[in-house]
């Protein structure tokens, strides 16, 4: 490995890379230590204008701006997210899902004057519409004709629906390969977890499942010819960020691998242990999902992070109860709200 021709903190990096691949016996993705991660959510299932529990991590969107009264950002069933990474004086951008209708982020980020054209590479958790949905808009308003797009290629995967009875079936939105021809992006398919920004991100790819609790939806599947067959949206996956001195931050889309089986497979990917933060939708609404909440929370708390931000597909009585157990980590969020963890 030629350590000379790399500055000195690219050489330090690839020492620390090759030393914990071969310490642990098995290949590890290590990561940037950041020195701060900013999370702001271009949509979620929740706003409050009036909010006032705003602080040096909290930033809410409020109704006014230099004193002057603004629209407010719009609340949908759906989820997106611009992050920043920064590194000593570097700082980086990238936006992961879509939101739910053609125009909801999009609104938002205009609502919210967000820098867009700021944004390096961009990533999809997985192709329900909730999460695609304003994917062509987005990309417009980035205006980076080759930006790499990061999916896995299940993505593509259809027909996909839901199952009500063998009478309706509720299908999704298809996104499809030619979607992201025609929209100018770079596609890079992703079953491996794959660094981003440099190694500040790490997309994390297919995730295994091996809890015995976290059985994903039952009633999601998709047509393969005529063929009807079970979908294990396999293509659902996370980031992650190493947080110096404090742990992983892991955000997730829906979480239909499971928040505690994507936690433990962020840790397994990056080799590292602390999690600070555990922010996302975790998928535990409505009757088939509720019977987990206690069993989910138990695993949560072992694993124990600062901070968990359960958000979107989560569902209310859920995000209740998550609160209710783990108070002093429980956080809040909506539709334009700005979290910043620092080192």
């Amino acid at each position: 490995m030629a350590y000379a021709a790399m500055t000195k903190d690219e050489a330090q990096r690839s020492i620390r890379t090759f030393y914990v691949a071969v310490n642990i016996g098995r290949a590890v993705m290590i990561i940037n230590e950041l020195d701060r991660v900013e999370i702001l959510t271009l949509q979620d299932n929740y706003i409050d204008m009036t909010a006032t529990d705003n602080s040096a991590m909290i930033h809410r969107a409020g109704t006014r701006v230099k004193g002057q009264e603004r629209k407010s950002v719009l609340a949908e069933h759906g989820f997106s997210a611009v992050i920043r990474t920064t590194a000593g004086e570097r700082t980086r951008t990238m936006l992961f899902d879509f939101g739910f209708s053609e125009i909801g982020a999009t609104f938002n980020a205009r609502t919210l004057g967000l820098p867009m054209g700021e944004i390096e590479a961009i990533a999809l958790s997985h192709s329900h519409g909730d999460h695609m949905g304003g994917f062509r808009e987005l990309v417009k308003l980035i205006g980076k004709p080759g930006i790499e797009l990061v999916v896995h290629p299940g993505a593509f995967k259809a027909p996909r629906y839901l199952k009500i009875d063998e009478e309706f079936k509720a299908y999704y939105p298809r996104f499809t390969r030619k979607m992201t021809k025609v929209s100018g992006t770079r596609v890079v398919e992703a079953k491996e977890p794959r660094p981003l920004l440099g190694g500040d991100v790490l997309f994390l790819g297919e995730i295994p499942r091996r809890t015995e609790f976290e059985k994903g939806m039952p009633n999601a599947y998709f047509e393969e010819g005529v063929v009807e067959k079970k979908d294990d949206i396999e293509d659902d996956t996370s980031l992650c960020m190493n947080l110096k001195g404090k742990g992983l931050i892991v955000l997730s889309g829906c979480a239909h691998s499971g928040i505690v089986n994507t936690v433990r497979y962020a840790r397994e990917a990056t080799g590292v242990e602390a999690v600070h933060v555990i922010m996302g939708g975790f998928h535990l609404n409505g009757p088939v999902f509720e019977p987990i909440v206690g069993r989910t929370i138990e695993e949560l708390r072992k694993i124990n992070p600062r901070y968990i931000v359960p958000t979107h597909c989560t569902g209310r009585k859920s995000i209740q109860q998550i609160e209710a157990s783990l108070p002093e980590s429980f956080i809040l969020n909506m539709a334009g709200t700005r979290l910043t963890f620092a080192a």
